[in-house]
């Protein structure tokens, strides 16, 4: 249901930027200068701002110069100026009005999900959809970090306060469209939020400026960074137990392992059709048991045993990582993968919930997810493992990340493991888990581990995936350009 309104969602934003895009291209060739199609062009107007060095005394002025030049012998030079001061206003005021009509700004990236430090190309379209040039305009675009084209000092204080302002002042001619392209890299994992987006022209003479502040956003995710299961200290086969069996209750229907003669009790639904045709009497498909694993990986956002002593950024951020590398991992082996966080999803109080699966896209929805994590709880990890634990496969593994280990996750772990759960514990604390969990499967992985190290190269997901696979012996691998 969540993967449906997210979809859902999706196609809506989708949608309202191509409804927004077209309004910009017909706004002009309308010839109508309504506010709600310019706030549908550009996105909602929320703010407009005029300032103005123009005096209203310039036209009784301009009338004055008139009136004494036909007093005064029809003196030509005082009736130029009047009728001068005439134009300029009207002209002043008419490019006023229509100067930002058919102005348009559009962002668009060459990818919209990325890890940390990994660039983003960032295009920008600026629009001037009329015959009438204009001789200058400014466009002010919010960006959570400084372009890579800036100057060191100017992106550490945007990494700092977390807000950085792009501006660019053109001239254009009519029906022109510059373009341009910056570069942004994000340090840190996290929902980034660009806009709004504010336009700044005027007329000819800069006796009037017009700004129009425009609710223009979009959204760029990064995902947490991910290391190869080595890196962090875990052995890189079987590191949640043995997968195969000789005998399981349950089997996965994706792999087959091979065919038997039908038996009565079997399900209709796996009789293998093709090899009844071959054989003349039923066939029934053998599952491998070795592919039906599934875990769900659990992880605590609090780094300290209460959360009145705050909380460690650190020690968080790390716990973040090892949850993605731990399903980038089972990803990669087939499994069934599914994160649980008590951390809030932003602008909610709802926990962070994907529900194990082994679709192609399961990785991006389960890295998305951690890539919201925040600080702030919503409840204890303890609780949230029991309550979970009732609407997953009973065959799955439960993993738990977690960079403090209390009294109550031990209680929880024991009753989980007697109750007969696969469960795994993996701490970042700075001690090594306590004594007293029995055969639960334990991990420690310090902060000194050879993934945090500073100079260690980090991995993409794709990059610790393939430094996973075996290779005894030197091998050539060719890419195929598309």
């Amino acid at each position: 249901m969540s993967e449906n309104i997210y979809h859902i969602q999706l196609l809506a934003r989708e949608t309202q930027k191509d409804i927004q895009k077209e309004a910009r291209r017909n706004m002009w060739r309308s010839g109508g200068q309504d506010v709600a199609a310019i706030a549908q062009a550009r996105g909602l107007v929320f703010r407009e701002r005029e300032n103005s060095i123009f005096s209203d005394a310039w036209v009784p002025l301009a009338v004055f110069f008139i009136i004494v030049g036909l007093i005064a012998g029809r003196s030509a030079p005082l009736i130029a100026l009047g009728v001068a001061l005439l134009l300029i206003a009207g002209i002043s005021r008419y490019w006023k009005d229509v100067a930002l009509l058919g102005v348009a700004y559009e962002r668009s990236f060459d990818r919209t999900r990325v890890f940390p430090g990994e660039p983003v190309q960032m295009h920008m379209h600026i629009i001037n959809d009329k015959p009438l040039p204009l001789t200058w305009v400014q466009i002010r675009d919010t960006l959570p970090v400084a372009i890579e084209q800036e100057s060191r000092l100017a992106q550490t204080t945007s990494e700092i306060i977390g807000q950085y302002t792009w501006q660019i002042t053109l001239s254009m001619a009519g029906h022109e469209t510059i373009d341009r392209e910056v570069t942004l890299r994000f340090p840190k994992r996290g929902f980034y939020k660009l806009g709004p987006v504010s336009y700044a022209s005027g007329d000819i003479f800069t006796l009037f400026t017009l700004t129009r502040d425009h609710d223009y956003r979009d959204q760029l995710v990064v995902y947490p960074q991910i290391y190869p299961l080595a890196e962090l200290g875990l052995p890189p086969k079987e590191p949640f137990g043995e997968v195969k069996v000789r005998r399981s209750l349950f089997t996965d229907p994706v792999k087959t392992q091979g065919i038997r003669d039908y038996q009565p009790g079997d399900r209709f639904r796996d009789v293998h059709w093709k090899a009844t045709a071959v054989r003349g009497h039923l066939q029934t498909k053998v599952y491998d048991p070795s592919t039906g694993m599934t875990i769900a990986i659990f992880l605590n956002v609090a780094t300290y045993a209460k959360h009145w002593m705050g909380f460690n950024p650190e020690q968080l951020e790390r716990a973040v990582s090892v949850a993605g590398s731990i399903a980038n991992y089972g990803i990669q082996q087939g499994w069934g993968v599914g994160v649980y966080a008590n951390g809030s999803v932003p602008n909610s109080d709802q926990p962070i919930r994907v529900a194990p699966g082994r679709s192609p896209d399961q990785l991006g929805h389960v890295l998305e997810a951690l890539a919201a994590v925040t600080e702030f709880g919503t409840a204890a990890i303890d609780r949230m493992m029991l309550r979970e634990s009732a609407r997953l496969p009973w065959a799955s593994t439960m993993v738990l990340v977690t960079a403090v280990v209390t009294e109550e996750i031990m209680v929880t772990l024991i009753r989980l493991k007697e109750a007969g759960r696969r469960v795994t514990l993996v701490s970042l604390a700075t001690d090594p888990p306590p004594k007293g969990l029995g055969s639960i499967l334990t991990y420690h992985i310090p902060a000194n581990a050879p993934a945090f190290q500073k100079g260690v190269k980090h991995f993409t997901a794709t990059a610790a995936a393939l430094s996973q696979i075996p290779a005894p012996e030197p091998v050539e691998i060719s890419f195929e350009r598309e």
